[in-house]
């Protein structure tokens, strides 16, 4: 995974509340094992219609938006625990969903595939949609390391919360896999002073 940096961006709303994961990446995509082309899929039902072609009134089908994160209603990532969801998310090319509220399974795939999902207030959230709606060049600014994002617009701020061993696997770009590697020499040390139990 890339390290993840201070992003400052444009931003995709969606302000649609209770979006489960088979809107975000139907049940139909899920033949495939590998992460690539599943960010062409996503929100498929959303965003194309039966010929495949694309509809406009379809928030990733106006160009008027753009950007590295997603604005949504509250309540993302419900319904089943397909991984396919944040592929898709990861694969478009967002590095940050933003919501007042996020199911569990699909928060945790997400910081799984170096997807930052903030949680803020419904206060703050609405004022995102207010000020992109105003201004679609509105931006916003995630740090990470200081786990705040403030809407550029209106100079408001918000801390979010992270778990400590997410947040600093997303800042060194290390998976599960990376971040065990990373701790080799300690664990073999660790394991050779351990009493051996019979």
């Amino acid at each position: 995974m890339q390290k993840f940096q201070t992003i400052t961006s444009t931003y995709v709303p969606l302000p649609i509340e209770n979006v489960d994961t088979d809107q975000i990446i139907p049940a139909r995509f899920l033949k495939a094992t590998t992460r690539e082309g599943f960010g062409n899929n996503l929100f498929a039902d959303w965003r194309y219609d039966k010929e495949g072609n694309p509809k406009p009134d379809f928030v990733l089908n106006d160009p008027t938006y753009s950007g590295e994160i997603l604005v949504a209603g509250k309540n993302f990532g419900s319904g089943s625990s397909r991984e396919h969801a944040a592929w898709a998310i990861a694969g478009y090319g967002f590095k940050v969903v933003v919501s007042s509220f996020f199911a569990d399974i699909f928060r945790n795939n997400a910081l799984n595939n170096g997807v930052l999902p903030v949680v803020v207030s419904s206060n703050f959230l609405n004022s995102l949609f207010e000020s992109v709606q105003k201004n679609p060049k509105a931006t916003i600014t995630v740090n990470l390391e200081a786990q705040t994002i403030r809407n550029n617009e209106t100079g408001e701020q918000e801390s979010f919360e992270i778990n400590a061993y997410k947040k600093e696997c997303l800042l060194k770009g290390l998976d599960d896999i990376d971040y065990l590697l990373s701790n080799k020499d300690k664990i073999e040390t660790y394991e050779k002073k351990r009493p051996f139990v019979y």
